[in-house]
């Protein structure tokens, strides 16, 4: 119990550190993108993941669109509302890419696969800055749809191979562009993690591992002095003296001779009952 209590420990510490990560992001300045992730190298795959200690870190890039292989992801909310975040390459002079997710747009009135009305990416070079995010869990099916790459998950393994270049192991939510961003955009909102409820189950484990302890001691100081107070309450019994035989030879005459006066007693008895 107590390593399951060490290991919420170290949950809470990871999500705390997420959150003081986003917390941070309006008052940091941005780093080169290429400082904190790897270089990607192969093209039609995706580089190495940077890791959790590096989620939503805030950075910076520079390259140009790559407007023909843009991403749409469906059946994206905000605030209540299902729509689309728009995702497109950006390429950096070196010719890998990095993912920028531009933002959300909401779902046209034909439904939440009809085509969605994207703002045009800017042409010509772009400065991006935003946070690092994680490539997706459950990679979903790829299909090609209204021009563009269409998915539910924002799954790199899976993207990277439709891109006729290296792709990052992470991609970037916008929060900032030069030149400015298309106002029909809303921002992906960043939800903090739930750190607290981690902290809680640490401590829930080393409880329940000190109430453990404390019930071990409890019981076994109580056997320990159940069985010393049954020796002390024990009555001591006297040994009996060992007669000699000349004291049972003496005791079994004088039963004898009770026997004997017994018959007489009984006639006075009687005599005694008929004068009366």
């Amino acid at each position: 119990m107590v390593m399951l209590g060490n290991w919420q420990l170290r949950r809470y510490e990871e999500r705390t550190a997420i959150n003081d990560r986003i917390d941070a992001a309006d008052s940091v300045a941005a780093v080169p993108l290429t400082s904190k992730l790897s270089r990607p190298t192969t093209p039609g795959a995706a580089g190495e993941s940077p890791g959790k200690a590096l989620a939503w870190t805030k950075v910076t890039v520079s390259g140009r669109y790559d407007p023909a292989h843009e991403i749409q992801a469906r059946g994206r909310t905000v605030d209540g509302d299902v729509g689309f975040e728009i995702v497109t390459p950006l390429v950096l002079d070196d010719g890998s890419a990095v993912l920028v997710d531009r933002g959300w747009v909401p779902a046209p009135e034909g439904g939440a696969t009809a085509a969605p009305v994207v703002p045009p990416a800017p042409t010509g070079p772009v400065t991006v800055v935003g946070q690092i995010h994680l490539s997706e869990s459950r990679p979903a099916p790829i299909e090609h749809r209204n021009g563009r790459l269409d998915t539910r998950r924002i799954s790199l393994s899976k993207l990277a191979p439709e891109m006729p270049y290296p792709v990052y192991g992470a991609y970037v939510l916008l929060t900032e562009q030069t030149p400015a961003a298309d106002a029909a955009f809303t921002q992906i909102p960043i939800d903090h993690e739930d750190s607290w409820q981690n902290g809680g189950y640490a401590v829930q484990w080393w409880l329940f591992a000190a109430m453990a302890l404390g019930a071990y001691v409890y019981y076994a100081r109580k056997e320990a002095r159940g069985e010393s107070g049954e020796t002390r309450s024990r009555p001591q019994t006297p040994d009996r003296p060992r007669t000699s035989g000349g004291d049972r030879v003496e005791e079994a005459d004088r039963r004898r001779a009770a026997a004997a006066a017994t018959p007489g007693d009984r006639v006075s008895d009687a005599d005694r009952a008929h004068s009366d």
